[in-house]
């Protein structure tokens, strides 16, 4: 009886989830407490476009119709420019009836027909190239065009820079604070970290609307500078100053 309790004991104590524990450190000094953010600025490596078509016809079946057909001709451009399928994600669909709002008197709208819309997101990891990617989403029939917004795909190495970087700062500062209050150095007693994205120039919100006379006239592509985008770390810091 006394080894079935024993592993009843065991097994108890292995179901039960491990806890991460929760340490004290217990300051006897007064403390500092500090927000440090670090950004890193780097060379993107992504650029991000939206594009789209939208088709207007009498009926919704004629609409989407259209519409389904200029977007197999627009995404089979894209795909013939080397870029591959997991970078071409379809980001919304919509099919909304038209109405002619300009009426006067007491008229009611006056119903026009439908229009179907199809927006996809398309990664390009040759920035060199997005000039010329926007000029044939034109030229394959694109009626609308948003970006591109840069970003770096593995931005690791510049957070780790930023951490270093906002550690170093943030001791300084303590340093600084302590030797004003009169205390000749600090200990650090927390660190808690809030990660921030690579963000750039944002241009998702600038939209390329294409005109018939635009896609009649061959322009040349459109110059993109990439620029820099910016990366980094927020931490929180508590040293507690010693003597």
């Amino acid at each position: 009886m006394k080894r079935l309790a024993i592993a009843l004991i065991a097994s108890t104590a292995l179901a039960v989830p491990a806890q991460a524990a929760e340490v004290q450190i217990a300051a006897q000094n007064p403390v500092i407490e500090l927000s440090v953010f670090e950004q890193i600025e780097v060379e993107p490596d992504t650029a991000t476009v939206w594009t789209g078509v939208q088709s207007d016809a009498d009926t919704a079946v004629e609409a989407l119709r259209r519409n389904s057909a200029e977007m197999e001709r627009l995404v089979a451009l894209i795909r013939a420019l080397d870029i591959p399928a997991r970078d071409i994600q379809t980001s919304r669909i919509s099919l909304n009836p038209r109405y002619d709002y300009n009426n006067r008197g007491d008229q009611p709208p006056r119903f026009l027909g439908y229009r179907a819309s199809n927006q996809v997101t398309v990664k390009l990891r040759d920035l060199d190239r997005v000039g010329e990617v926007l000029d044939a989403m034109v030229e394959a029939g694109a009626t609308n065009i948003n970006g591109p917004n840069f970003s770096i795909e593995d931005d690791e190495a510049a957070k780790a820079q930023a951490r270093t970087n906002a550690l170093e700062r943030g001791r300084a500062q303590a340093e600084e604070y302590a030797r004003l209050a009169g205390y000749s150095g600090v200990r650090l007693l927390q660190v808690a970290e809030a990660i921030r994205g690579s963000s750039g120039p944002m241009a998702q919100d600038e939209a390329i609307v294409v005109t018939g006379s635009r896609m009649a006239n061959a322009a040349p592509p459109p110059p993109v500078a990439p620029g820099v985008v910016a990366t980094g770390v927020g931490i929180a810091l508590t040293y507690e100053m010693t003597r």
